[in-house]
């Protein structure tokens, strides 16, 4: 919790003078029942009207003062809590946009969102509660106890005599909560990861009448969440009353022995009223202290979570791996890689590719295809071997400008809910241009240019109210569009015509000549062109070559291409 409440430090300056301000507004509020006690046995007794009028007149100034503080230090305290929270949402999100593959599939992305949100919302509201009340309420507290001491002594022991119990109970409160509110963090990212899964898959769901079951295993989740909200919750209500409990016991003694003592004359009426408008502010202030331990208790655990993630360190660092004297564009040398380090998902993959090359991969889903490019890419660190792009080792270049080289259409990418344009250019900066001349090649201008606005077009979420193949398009104009050193397509004409297809790999082929592309396919006729093949199986490369060759050595391949393309296999 320690490092999110750091951010409080760029505004400690405004934080010390609303501080200050809530301090002299909750003082001015000590002296109220000062004054009102000593109107009723003094200023009353003596029946000064004017010097009554001024005593009335200054107990109104006073509680104006007191208002104007607290409602001035109130609109501050909520500015610099959302200040806070804005700022712990920016690292946060800058922090996972840079989070390696790895670690994200760590955290889990329905537990980032949470993370990211609720999380977030919890410390902002700590935040605000602890400007408020952190000073208010131990001011109010204390200041009040010293107030009644003034007034009578012996009213005050009884009062001081409650407070070690009070104490017990917000100890208990704090320890017992803490633990089950992060219990209940944890199931909340289990109710956003269902959420998630049952938005992407809606169509699925609906076109397989499973709504229904859908429902049921949302209302087991759901189930979830309440049992674990209401733990949490029981430990939080079983303790409010109960220091309800001491706090009325404390205040039936109080009346019994102020009764006592105003009937013997070892005090006055007046004192009494004070005494009770101070009990008042004593015990408000106690159940505000309870209120900030209740808060901290939910804010601790999502302060702890989010420090989990910006305090991580990263798994891949730029290091000085030699490089190797070559004129190859990219070369994997018996590269190996797991996920879970317990069965390689890749086994010595060794290919050499010259600059404008192609390479094709095709094999069964599962086989390690994407896998390639992820470690191209650098998504995860190798396990055993080298990938080299100009002879330098990856893990020896920035990460920018190691990603800027590449132009890439994963198998299912991201459309945000913009223009065409923004889509395409995504940030980079593009001409006019360059974008016209990315969607001519990825066969995408035709049916741009009959869309209302054309480049203009606003997409829906996810490139809703666009057709699959349109969707493809755009997606491949984008990685055109910027001309990269290295084009990837990762299944990405699986929706276009054969037709489309065949127009697109002309074009690359034509317009990208330099570009060194790697085109992952389920479709020999994508492929079938490329410089070299990789027949990939189980993680493991179980041919290489040309077409041809591959049609010569390669009973899986061969047995695909026959499967697809017929007699044209060999045209």
């Amino acid at each position: 919790m320690r490092h999110v409440l750091a951010y409080l430090k760029p505004y400690w300056l405004r934080v010390v003078w609303e501080l200050t301000v809530k301090m002299g507004g909750s003082m001015i509020e000590l002296v109220l029942p000062a004054i009102l006690a000593h109107l009723i046995d003094e200023v009353a007794p003596s029946k000064n009207v004017p010097l009554t009028f001024v005593w009335g007149g200054v107990m109104v100034v006073c509680a104006v003062l007191a208002w104007l503080g607290n409602v001035y230090a109130n609109r501050m305290a909520a500015r610099i809590s959302s200040w806070v929270a804005r700022n712990i949402r920016l690292d946060l999100f800058r922090k996972i946009s840079y989070l390696s593959s790895r670690k994200t599939d760590e955290f889990t992305i329905p537990s980032l969102i949470s993370r990211l949100s609720s999380d977030t919302y919890n410390v902002q509201q700590f935040v605000g509660m602890i400007q408020r009340m952190g000073v208010r309420a131990p001011i109010l507290m204390i200041g009040g106890l010293i107030m009644t001491v003034t007034l009578d002594p012996v009213l005050t022991l009884v009062l001081v005599a409650m407070m070690p119990l009070l104490s017990i109970v917000v100890y208990l409160r704090v320890k017992k909560g803490f633990p089950l509110f992060r219990k209940l963090q944890e199931t909340q990212d289990g109710m956003v990861r269902k959420v998630r899964e049952n938005i992407t898959g809606v169509r699925v769901i609906k076109a397989l009448s499973k709504n229904e079951f859908e429902r049921e295993r949302f209302d087991e989740v759901n189930k979830s969440v309440v049992k674990a909200e209401l733990k949490a919750n029981i430990v939080m209500m079983l303790t409010g009353p109960l220091l309800d409990f001491f706090m009325n016991i404390g205040l039936i003694f109080i009346i019994i022995v102020g009764a006592w003592r105003v009937s013997s004359g070892a005090t006055q009426v007046g004192v009494i009223t004070a005494f009770f408008s101070y009990l008042t502010t004593i015990l408000n202030a106690m159940m505000s202290v309870s209120r900030i331990f209740t808060m901290y208790t939910r804010a601790g655990a999502s302060g702890d979570r989010i420090a989990e993630v910006l305090l991580t360190e990263d798994d891949l660092t730029v290091t000085g791996e030699p490089g190797i004297d070559t004129d190859a564009h990219v070369v994997f040398d018996h590269v190996s890689f797991s996920y879970n380090k317990i069965r390689d998902n890749v086994t010595d993959v060794d290919f050499v590719l010259k600059k404008g090359q192609m390479l094709g991969v095709i094999g069964p889903t599962g086989s390690g295809k994407s896998t390639l490019i992820q470690l191209l890419m650098r998504f995860y660190d190798v396990d055993k071997g080298h990938i080299f792009i100009d002879g330098r080792d990856v893990r020896s270049i920035p990460f920018e400008e190691l990603h800027q080289m590449f132009g890439v259409v994963f198998q299912n990418d991201a459309l945000f809910a913009d223009t065409l344009r923004e889509n395409i250019d995504l940030g980079r900066e593009l001409t006019d241009e360059e974008i016209a001349h990315g969607a001519d090649c990825a066969q995408a201008k035709e049916f741009i240019d009959s869309l209302d606005g054309g480049t203009g077009y606003k997409l829906a979420i996810r490139g809703m109210n666009l057709s699959g193949g349109q969707r493809q398009r755009v997606l491949i104009a984008r990685a055109l569009s910027g001309h990269p050193k290295i084009l990837i397509l990762d299944d990405s004409s699986s929706a276009l015509d054969y037709k489309t297809d065949a127009k697109l790999r002309h074009a690359i082929e034509n317009d990208y000549s330099d570009v060194t592309s790697v085109v992952i396919a389920q479709r020999v006729s994508s492929i079938k062109n490329a410089d070299l093949i990789l027949v990939m199986d189980n993680g493991k490369v179980i041919g290489s070559g040309t077409h041809d060759e591959l049609m010569e050595t390669c009973d899986s391949y061969r047995e695909i291409a026959l499967m697809q393309m017929g007699d044209e296999v060999s045209a």
